[in-house]
């Protein structure tokens, strides 16, 4: 169900709410070093283990969660453990992500780490929007400087689009946390909904936006990284590579609630 050289990771690209890249490679297929790496990494095609789910109250409130464990590893390679944690509390429309990625061998790695948040419909639809406190945007190539002024709003899908990725930079609250959302104020005559992610600058200070707005995949991915999509060979080159020293901790937290009415967008699209 997993195939690693190129781009065969899509065949095993289910979809979903959150799709997580990494954990010492994403991006584009390339050649780092001798060593040949395929597309986005092996974390989400790896099985967790000591899975469990479970709940309890904290006062008047009930707060539910699964956790599992995923390990990347291999002889004279990479020993990297990541914990994750989803969690929700009985009443809210949102939901709580806690990864902490951890380094057991004996020797630096490369760390990647990109989340794969994927809206479609009725969030994407004709007319939905990217709504985001963006300070710059980068096209990352000639397919995305196509009316790259519009890269916020949604079209219907298209016959022949070409997915269109943006870099951008994020301006934090003062709190250090960055929203983003996709919403659609006219679903349901006005009603309006959407979803937005909440997450820290400084644990993911890169944001790539995923259009692709085509027929039979039409979907938008709001993507918090700590890099860029180019593959880990230009990461290295360019000087920005992170890695993970022996030992080493790093903890990524996510939120992603529901925006169930035109006041709750207009809510969020009042803190930009």
């Amino acid at each position: 169900f997993f195939e690693s050289q190129g781009l065969g990771w899509l065949r095993g690209f289910y979809g979903g709410l959150v799709v997580t890249c990494g954990t010492t490679y994403v991006g584009a297929p390339c050649t780092d070093e001798t060593e040949e790496l395929g597309l986005h990494g092996r974390v989400s095609n790896t099985p967790a283990k000591n899975v469990w789910t479970d709940g309890r109250w904290e006062d008047d409130q009930y707060i539910m969660w699964t956790q599992g464990r995923i390990r990347e590893a291999a002889v004279f390679g990479e020993n990297v453990v990541m914990t994750r944690r989803i969690c929700a509390k009985l009443g809210e429309s949102k939901l709580y992500l806690h990864d902490t990625v951890e380094n057991l061998g004996f020797d630096p790695v490369p760390h990647m780490y990109l989340y794969h948040i994927n809206g479609g419909f009725p969030a994407v639809d004709e007319g939905s929007v990217l709504l985001s406190p963006i300070k710059k945007t980068t096209p990352r190539d000639a397919d995305a400087e196509i009316d790259a002024q519009h890269y916020y709003r949604f079209q219907a899908p298209t016959p022949g689009f070409k997915e269109r990725v943006y870099y951008h930079d994020m301006i934090p609250d003062p709190d250090g946390y960055v929203y983003a959302a996709l919403a659609n104020k006219k679903f349901r005559n006005g009603q309006g909904f959407g979803f937005y992610v909440k997450y820290l600058k400084s644990q993911l200070p890169r944001f790539i936006e995923w259009k692709m707005n085509g027929e039979g995949a039409y979907a938008v991915g709001m993507e918090p990284a700590n890099c860029l999509v180019e593959g880990r060979d230009k990461e290295r080159e360019n000087g920005t590579l992170q890695f993970l020293q022996p030992g080493e901790k790093r903890d990524y937290n996510l939120e992603i609630g529901v925006l169930t009415s035109i006041d709750a967008i207009e809510e969020l699209e009042a803190r930009f």
